[in-house]
């Protein structure tokens, strides 16, 4: 609630502190809710005529301008006043008079005696006003924008005040200043997140839009960005003889860097249009390519694997470069290394790498977990990462297919993180023999 006006300056300066403190505590705490400058400024403005008396003032800027150019930002004499962060240029440009020596001048100016000439480029702002004071605004130590404040009578302002003023507009200009700023920077915020959601859909375009149906094969799949966009991929590959290529991939870096090498990725794999098969062919294909015109040098990388699933003999041919090796369940627990053969350096690293493979055999029951860092790497709350050990034991103690190993993998993600927001993208694809 605002306090009761008072009579005089004199008597909220100089008279009853508590008074005063009053009148300031409501004044910041209606600043403080504040969202929009033009409200800000009508009330700052409402506030200080309840401390100085004035007959009428404009707000004049010179910012991007040179001497003698100013424009007028605000008049009282104004019925609807423009926005002036929004509607620069046009607000009314005016060159030379009495109000570009009083801003050019870049200190604070008392007038007692005002008397403008008639051909004054501003006189339609100055008619009829006797006296004045100029307070400058300062932005990086010039004095970029000032507020004049005019009174009917000559003799009108005290100087004794004038410090008071100068220092309280100028706070007053830079709280206004970095709301513009705030609001800036929402709505830049605003179009980049368009921006990226566009890049997401994009890069949402690029993934499956269904599981294949392969024999032998009970699958199910959970792919979660830690920003908009993101750069884990998967994909399948229909290939001859009723064979099916899986490829899952994570780039360095998250983000919508990560998405662009996604997408430059998957377009290098579908270009490949041989069989790729032994699996490292196809890595060593994307690996040239990457290497040589996108990732060389610049220190992204991209891990994959890339494995080729013969449904007949429930037989994985694969090649690793610089992936995590899929977890494999077999019997109530992990066959460690058994999907470790074939390692190799991330693409996009060495133009001439040479890419080896590995095969494994797989029985009915058999559960294959491929995943990217961002399930063994989230973090609890105090900072302890997931890790194998908890991914292996979700997959050890789950029976049923691969909808429910999923399920579970991703519940104790939820519960060790306590719910937090990855800050990774996560990719998991469960295979379960069949």
């Amino acid at each position: 609630m605002d306090t009761e006006p008072p009579k005089n300056v004199t008597s909220l300066i100089g008279g009853d502190w508590s008074r005063r403190m009053q009148f300031v505590q409501d004044m910041m705490r209606q600043v403080s809710r504040e969202t929009d400058p033009q409200s800000l400024v009508r009330m700052y403005s409402g506030r200080m005529r309840q401390l100085i008396k004035v007959d009428g003032n404009v707000s004049l800027s010179r910012r991007d301008l040179a001497f003698p150019y100013y424009r007028i930002t605000r008049s009282s004499r104004w019925k609807n006043a423009p926005n002036p962060w929004k509607s620069r240029d046009q607000l009314p440009l005016h060159k030379g008079g009495l109000l570009s020596e009083l801003i050019y001048r870049e200190e604070a100016v008392v007038l007692d005696d005002l008397n403008p000439s008639p051909d004054d480029p501003a006189i339609e702002f100055l008619r009829g006003h006797r006296s004045l004071v100029a307070i400058p605004l300062f932005d990086q130590g010039r004095s970029l924008n000032m507020v004049v404040l005019f009174r009917d009578q000559p003799n009108a302002f005290s100087r004794e005040l004038l410090p008071e003023h100068l220092w309280l507009t100028n706070l007053f200009g830079r709280m206004t200043h970095n709301l513009v700023l705030s609001d800036e920077l929402r709505e830049a915020y605003h179009a980049v997140d368009r921006e990226l959601k566009v890049v997401a859909d994009i890069q949402q375009s690029l993934l499956p839009v269904d599981l294949p149906t392969i024999p032998t094969l009970d699958m199910a799949v959970h792919y979660q960005t830690s920003r908009r966009a993101g750069g884990d991929y998967y994909d399948f590959f229909p290939l001859e003889n009723g064979k099916w290529g899986f490829l899952i991939a994570d780039v360095s870096g998250h983000g919508t860097p990560a998405a662009v090498i996604m997408a430059v990725t998957h377009s290098i794999a579908h270009t490949h249009h041989e069989q790729p098969n032994p699996p490292s062919k196809l890595l060593n294909f994307i690996n040239r390519h990457l290497a040589a015109r996108y990732t060389g040098g610049r220190g992204t990388f991209v891990t994959a694997f890339y494995g080729i699933y013969d449904p007949a003999t429930r037989t994985l041919t694969y090649s690793n470069a610089g992936h995590n090796p899929p977890r494999h369940k077999r019997a109530g627990r992990i066959v460690v290394g058994s999907l470790s053969s074939g390692q190799n350096l991330p693409l996009g690293i060495e133009d001439g790498e040479h890419f080896i493979d590995g095969c494994q055999t797989f029985l009915p029951g058999d559960s294959i977990v491929f995943y990217t860092d961002g399930i063994t790497e989230a973090r609890s709350p105090t900072g302890e990462l997931y890790g194998m050990d908890r991914l292996d034991q979700v997959v050890i103690s789950a029976e049923d297919g691969a909808n429910d190993l999923l399920r579970r993998i991703l519940g104790s993600v939820e519960e060790f993180t306590g719910g937090a927001a990855p800050t990774d993208d996560r990719t998991l694809l469960i295979a379960k023999i069949t």
